[in-house]
């Protein structure tokens, strides 16, 4: 429902205007949309998330008024979806825009060049040359590793670690299996290397892995810290090892053996790295995967949203668009992916079975972060009053945690369940949470404010948020 959708508030999808807003605004965001994931944009709702509806006597002439902005602004033509909406006894004006096929849309007035924006989190950014290029590439249905390289010569490119990966599962590599398998290129009687085969090498600068151990669960102290490089299949077995050895062993008898198993399954950290790895945008030079390990928490931060048009509720239902075509087929073949699309569910399912917290999978700007818990010691019940008794009686208790917060964005419930666990949440903690800013940060407590599910405490520094106990009781 549309009222659900605005509570969660804007997004990469989504955004509200209280009235019409600023034509070139409104441009802005229509391009953005069309290049990225499409969208909503909705007229009659403020900053608060409140519906404040618009006059039912100009809806005729503002949706042509918004329609004929469009089609003159924009290059390719748009075509938007106009239409009415009653929320709360009010009518607000719904511009639908849909992902298209001609990228890259930009601004006629402008060019292509500086007109061209995407959506990136809740805002409109303008794209740069690198994302211009890769829209290019979409439109033709080509990922950035089908692409040859011509700058790199194959001369004395050692392609050993293909060969042994490829061994392990009794194949033997030869080059016309590279050039089958699209890792060579052969154009005009010569032969290039694939921008795929560069990447599985790890030749390129940004081809690698940061990880890090952090004490406590927050990033303020290093307790040890590794950069790795090389082949990706390197890369994956140093990044598992790294986090295995920042993670507990447990050991439990069963009959006359003893099983050892890590706080979080081996296969919930191996997935999420291959996802990390396959998955991650690999155009912008600048940026690489970065490994965290807290006390209650590991996060792996993919560069890049989700691909195309994916949310995170697609994640989530097992919908899979690949990114790197190339990349993915040979882990594919190498049998580090099992089926198109399991990889998430796989992980929440080993996750479930080992009775950890829910796994979490965020898209914040163009990253993405997935966030496997540890298992955390709490007792059956919490107390409101944040303080535990030192004798407990039926009439202390008062309610178990809850983490059904299913109609939350994973953010909020994130927070929510901290708070569950902690008593109490502070603006800087929820930026160390979530990896986010300051504006996100308020938006989200804000959001759960609105909501009250949270009440605020104190002033200043000492501003902290708490669970709105006077809400549960009215349930």
């Amino acid at each position: 429902m549309l009222s659900n959708e605005i509570q969660k508030g804007e997004s990469k999808i989504l955004e509200f205007k209280e009235m019409f807003p600023i034509s070139e605004n409104l441009i802005k965001t229509v391009i953005a949309f069309s290049n990225t994931a499409g969208g909503k944009i909705i007229i009659g709702i403020n900053d608060d998330r409140e519906v404040v509806g618009i006059d039912e006597n100009i809806i005729f002439d503002l949706s042509d008024r918004i329609s004929s902005i469009i089609y003159d602004s924009c290059s390719p033509n748009i075509i938007p979806e106009i239409y009415t909406q009653h929320i709360e006894n009010k009518t607000v004006l719904v511009i639908e825009i849909f992902r298209g096929n001609l990228l890259p849309y930009y601004i006629k007035s402008k060019g292509k060049n500086k007109g061209t924006y995407i959506r990136i989190g809740a805002t409109n950014r303008p794209a740069g040359d690198e994302i211009i290029f890769e829209l290019e590439r979409q439109r033709r249905n080509i990922s950035f590793d089908e692409e040859a390289d011509y700058q790199i010569s194959l001369k004395n490119k050692d392609y050993l670690p293909l060969k042994i990966q490829f061994k392990a599962i009794e194949k033997n590599l030869k080059k016309n299996d590279l050039l089958n398998l699209k890792l060579l290129i052969l154009e005009n009687k010569q032969i290039y290397p694939s921008k795929a085969l560069l990447i599985l090498l790890g030749i390129y600068d940004n081809v690698k892995m940061k990880c890090a151990r952090f004490k406590g669960n927050d990033t303020s102290v290093f307790l040890d810290r590794k950069e790795y490089k090389g082949d990706l299949f390197e890369q994956l077995s140093n990044a598992e090892k790294f986090i295995k050895n920042h993670i507990q062993l447990r050991g439990e008898i069963k009959g006359l053996q003893r099983t050892d198993t890590y706080e979080i399954p081996t296969e919930a950290i191996r997935e999420a790295l291959v996802n990390a790895i396959v998955h991650r945008d690999y155009v912008n030079q600048g940026r690489d995967i970065k490994v965290a390990v807290f006390d209650d928490r590991v996060s792996i931060v993919s560069p890049g949203g989700f691909p195309k048009t994916i949310t995170e509720n697609d994640i989530l239902q097992g919908r899979s668009e690949i990114r790197n075509k190339i990349t993915a087929r040979i882990f594919k073949e190498l049998k580090y992916i099992e089926q198109w699309g399991t990889g998430i569910q796989r992980i929440i399912t080993v996750c479930k079975k080992a009775d950890l917290p829910e796994p979490q999978f965020n898209e914040t700007g163009d990253f993405v972060e997935v966030i496997l818990y540890k298992e955390t010691k709490i007792d059956s019940v919490t107390y409101y009053d944040g303080k535990r008794p030192n004798k407990t009686t039926e009439n202390d208790r008062k309610r178990p945690i809850r983490t059904d917060y299913n109609d939350l964005s994973n953010f909020e419930k994130t927070v929510m369940i901290y708070i569950e666990k902690n008593e109490s949440i502070t603006k800087k903690i929820v930026k160390q949470l979530i990896s986010c800013g300051d504006t996100k940060a308020k938006e989200i407590l804000k959001g759960l404010l609105t909501r009250k599910l949270i009440v605020k405490k104190g002033n200043g520094r000492s501003t902290h948020y708490k669970i709105n106990i006077s809400s549960r009781k009215e349930e």
